[in-house]
């Protein structure tokens, strides 16, 4: 057996650097590169095979390390999770700052690799920098706070177990169903330590995705429980993108006339114009979409993980026999609010269901729902974007209002821009009202709803998507949680647009305040109050265009719409990273359509608006499907 002596991080970037994945007969490189930050757990190790080796991966350089994990999240789930980056830091708080965003990426089943440095595993040179000792389980170190959040997490303690460590490590991130953030934790010691390898270990390995068929049982039952619907409803998830099943999602809506409402993961798998397109669903979903919920006697559930925004807390099923039926390769999600699971890759299966509904005949003709449902849909859809315009075109006495800047934006972007967010009020708005054009040119995060995402992962975007405009749509308060990521998109040359809709706090989560009882407290920007002493003085000021422009980038403010569209305009034809600025008034952001959201209530309060919020939540429980 020939063999290659190695340090065990030469070896790690080689084996990377040969690891392929194929769908459908198309097969390409899977890891791209490697982002990081050194510091003394990683530089002589990581660091000396990046600098001294020949594996060919790129390395970007990071400036904060949770920023980092968002882009590199960000650019898989653009990819369909078919090409990842890496992630590397030192032992201690680099290794601490990206278990937020491991986080958010197992909570979205996107795949990223984190390669922490670790304490030493000879234990000699004990304790050293940044090292927790727990005197009851010395084994444990602050990478150990990872392991909730990873999909698959590993110590390698001696060279030779970065063999098995790295093959179950890609057996998880080429997984549709098992993946998220996989942790390799690499003490520094074993980085720089020399193994003889096999050279078999290096060769070129391809990661099959192999799509599962839908088995003859499921299609029976599918395609029975689609016949006997009056009013069947599709929900498409993010499982839609992933299988590449947007083309069979919008041939099987069209032809059968069954209306397909999406997720955040699963909009723009269909064009906004598309005839059964109903839009986003649940507390952050379309009045139409919703409509139909209330009374689907079938729910078609493809690729989600019916989370509690998508079903109104479980609320949004009201028909007394409604029947849910999961079309998903993960029987985890598929058993959800008692579905009947369809475990098949969505591509397959719907072109399987599809197959079936064609073969059957009546008077002639295959399947498909009751004209005078269809013409439902149709008017409640024209009904629906006569809102949208309206919402899109509001103007106020007092201000912005942050629809009207959405519709502006939504207007001047091209087929080829994409949209990314993540938290906030702007996820509601751009879920029910975003338009959007062609598959992914809609990128937002909302199983995690992280705070911070949003300006890594408009650089992860570009990175995976450089041909088009990214247009990073985030607020005030969640620019300030997290922006470092925009000087990475300077130094390597990958323009994004900032659009910073300034509200002056978090508005989002005042506007839940005080829809439970409260007068709002805690989430606005302003000084204390010397009397009450409460953040209840005058607001806070900051100049993002001058912050902005101070890291190198190019950045105005726009006083109204009309700024804002020679804004973009302007941002459009420069060549680096721009920041947008636009002051939004705090209550200008869409409400609620046919849709509830449970949050727990103080059942007991001083305040009657309180009690009264209370009393409602319970009314409102009593409704709902106890799956």
């Amino acid at each position: 057996m020939s063999t290659e002596r190695l340090t065990m991080a030469q070896a790690l970037l080689k084996f990377l650097a040969n690891q392929w994945i194929e769908i459908d007969g198309i097969s390409q490189p899977f890891v791209s590169g490697i982002i990081g930050i050194f510091g003394h757990g990683n530089v002589t190790g990581l660091g000396e095979a990046l600098e001294n080796g020949d594996s060919g991966l790129i390395f970007i350089q990071g400036h904060n390390e949770q920023g980092m994990v968002h882009t590199a999240t960000a650019y898989a789930k653009q990819k369909n999770r078919l090409a990842i980056f890496a992630c590397t830091t030192s032992i201690g708080p680099g290794a601490t700052n990206m278990v937020t965003a491991a986080a958010t990426a197992t909570a979205n089943r996107i795949p990223v690799l984190l390669l922490p440095g670790d304490v030493f595993a000879c234990r000699q040179p004990d304790p050293v920098l940044q090292q927790i000792e727990d005197p009851t389980h010395y084994a444990l170190s602050a990478n150990d706070c990872l392991r909730p959040v990873s999909r698959y997490w590993d110590r390698i303690t001696r060279p030779e177990q970065l063999m098995t460590a790295c093959l179950n490590a890609f057996r998880v991130l080429t997984d549709p169903i098992d993946t998220g953030a996989v942790t390799l934790c690499l003490p520094q010691d074993v980085q720089a330590e020399a193994y003889d390898y096999p050279t078999a270990f290096f060769e070129k390995r391809t990661w099959y995705l192999d799509r599962r068929d839908l088995s003859d049982r499921a299609i029976e039952e599918a395609v029975a429980a689609i016949k006997a619907a009056k009013q069947p409803l599709i929900i498409a998830g993010g499982g839609v993108h992933y299988s590449l099943a947007c083309d069979s999602l919008s041939t099987f809506a069209d032809q059968f006339g069954v209306p397909v409402a999406v997720t955040q993961a699963g909009k723009s798998a269909l064009p906004w114009s598309h005839r059964m397109n109903v839009g986003g669903i649940g507390v952050t979903g379309t009045q139409v979409a919703n409509k139909l919920a209330a009374q689907a006697d079938l729910v078609l559930a493809i690729g989600t993980r019916l989370q509690d925004f998508t079903t109104a807390s479980k609320w949004a099923f009201q028909h007394p026999q409604v029947k849910i039926l999961q079309l998903n390769v993960s029987a985890f999600d598929g058993y959800k609010m008692g579905a009947t699971l369809l475990q098949a890759d969505a591509k397959l299966g719907l072109q399987a269901i599809h197959k079936a509904l064609e073969s059957l005949q009546t008077r002639g003709k295959s399947y498909a729902t009751d004209q005078g449902y269809q013409q439902q849909i149709s008017q409640w859809r024209q009904e629906w974007q006569q809102e949208v315009d309206r919402l899109y075109r509001t103007e106020i006495s007092d201000g912005n209002s942050q629809t009207r800047v959405l519709g502006v934006l939504n207007d001047f972007v091209s087929e080829q821009d994409v949209v990314v967010s993540a938290a906030g009020s702007l996820p509601g708005d751009l879920h029910r009202l975003w338009r959007s054009k062609t598959p992914k040119d809609y990128h937002l995060e909302y199983a995690y709803s992280c705070m911070g995402y949003e300006v890594a992962a408009g650089l992860g975007v570009k990175m995976a998507h450089p041909h088009g405009e990214v247009y990073v749509l985030v607020g005030d308060g969640s620019y300030l949680m997290l922006h470092s990521e925009l000087l990475t998109s300077i130094q390597e040359g990958y323009k994004i647009t900032i659009i910073l809709l300034n509200n002056q706090g978090y508005q989002c989560i005042k506007g839940l305040q005080q829809s439970q009882g409260s007068r709002g407290f805690g989430n606005e920007f302003r000084y204390r109050d010397k009397a009450s002493q409460r953040l209840e003085g005058e607001t806070l000021r900051v100049d993002f265009v001058q912050y902005a422009r101070a890291l190198g980038a190019n950045a105005m403010l726009a006083n109204d719409v009309t700024e804002f569209n020679q804004s973009l305009q302007e941002a459009k034809q420069s060549s680096i990273s721009t920041l947008i600025e636009i002051h939004v008034n705090a209550n200008s952001m869409s409400g609620g359509y046919e849709s509830w959201w449970r949050v727990a209530v103080a059942e007991v309060s001083t305040s009657d608006e309180v009690k009264q919020a209370y009393q409602t939540m319970e009314n409102k429980v009593k409704q709902v499907k106890p799956y």
